[in-house]
C-alpha cells in the first residue's frame, strides 16, 4: 500500500503534538507511546483549557475510557473540526452501559472524527446493533473470521460512509475501511490482550501517523494499526526468548516501536486491499 513508509517517516521529522483526552488507567502508556512513534503527547483533559490546548496540536484523540471528560472531548472536537485538526476516537466499551451507548452518539453527533478505532464490540455497538462484549473486551462471537468477514466489511463500510470517518477495527485480523477502500492487516500477537491498554496505545499511535498525515486518515490508520502490530509481534518474540512475562511485554512493547524502522513496515507489514 502507497505511503505508509512515507508517513512513517515523516512522523518521526514533524514530531506531531498530539492531545490526548484519555483514561486514567492507560495515560502513561499512551504518552510514552505517542514519543516511542516520535510525537509529541500533551495529556490536558481539564475542560476549561481543553479547547485552548487544542489549538497547538495536530492531532486531538479523544478516549472513551475518560467518559467523565466527555464535556472536554466535545470542546476540543469542535475546535479540532474548525480548524482542520484531525480527531480519532476510542469508543472504549461503547455498548457496555446506557451511559456509555447515549455518550457514544452524543459525540458522534456533536464532533466530526477523522478515524474512529475500536473492537468489534465496540464497532457494532456504534453501528446500533446489540453487543455482547465483557468490559472493554470484544466478545467471542463478535470475532471477524474468513467466513464471516464479508459480512463484516459490509458493515465497518457501511458505518464509515454513515459518519464520514475512517473506522478501523482491531483483532485478529485488523480491518479498515473509509467506505470506498478497505484494508485487511494481519500482523499482531495474542499477548496484546493480556496487557491493560493495547487498545489505547493503539489508537494515540494512529493519533501521531494522522498528525503527520491529516490528508491520508485512511493510511495514517493503516500505519499506526501495522506499526502495532509488528512491533507486538516482535516483543512477544522476545517474551518468549526471555521467559518474561505480560509486564515486561508492555515494555518491550514500547521499546519495539521507539526502535522501528520504515524497513522494518515494508518487509514485516502484511497488508491486503480487499476486493470483495
Amino acid at each position: 500500500m502507497r505511503y505508509l513508509g512515507q508517513i512513517f517517516d515523516q512522523t518521526r521529522k514533524k514530531e506531531p503534538l498530539v492531545q490526548c483526552i484519555t483514561n486514567f488507567v492507560t495515560v502513561n502508556d499512551c504518552a510514552n507511546m505517542i514519543l516511542a512513534a516520535g510525537g509529541t503527547p500533551s495529556m490536558s483533559h481539564v475542560e476549561a483549557e481543553a479547547a485552548e490546548a487544542v489549538r497547538a496540536a495536530d492531532a486531538l484523540v479523544c478516549n472513551m475510557g475518560a467518559i467523565e471528560d466527555t464535556g472536554a472531548m466535545i470542546l476540543a472536537g469542535k475546535e479540532a473540526n474548525s480548524l482542520g485538526i484531525p480527531v480519532i476516537l476510542d469508543p472504549v466499551a461503547a455498548g457496555g452501559t446506557s451511559l456509555r451507548r447515549e455518550t457514544a452518539k452524543k459525540l458522534l453527533k456533536e464532533v466530526h472524527f477523522s478515524v474512529i478505532r475500536g473492537n468489534v464490540s465496540e464497532i457494532r455497538s456504534l453501528a446500533g446493533e446489540s453487543v455482547t462484549g465483557k468490559g472493554v473486551d470484544a466478545a467471542a462471537l463478535d470475532v471477524i473470521t474468513d467466513e464471516n468477514l464479508p459480512r463484516a466489511v459490509s458493515r465497518i463500510r457501511q458505518l464509515a460512509e454513515q459518519t464520514g470517518s475512517v473506522i478501523a477495527v482491531s483483532g485478529k485480523t485488523d480491518v479498515i475501511s473509509d467506505a470506498t477502500r478497505t484494508v485487511l492487516i494481519r500482523n499482531g500477537c495474542a499477548a496484546m490482550s493480556r496487557i491493560t491498554g493495547s487498545g489505547c496505545m493503539v489508537t494515540a499511535l494512529i493519533g501521531c501517523f494522522c498528525g503527520a498525515a491529516k490528508e491520508l486518515p485512511l493510511e495514517a490508520a493503516v500505519t499506526g494499526m501495522t506499526v502495532m502490530g509488528i512491533a507486538g509481534e516482535a516483543a512477544e518474540k522476545r517474551m518468549l526468548k526471555n521467559g518474561t512475562g505480560n509486564a515486561t511485554f508492555r515494555n518491550d512493547l514500547i521499546d519495539a516501536v521507539f526502535n522501528f524502522t520504515e524497513k522494518q513496515l515494508m518487509e514485516d507489514m502484511k497488508i491486503e486491499v480487499y476486493k470483495g
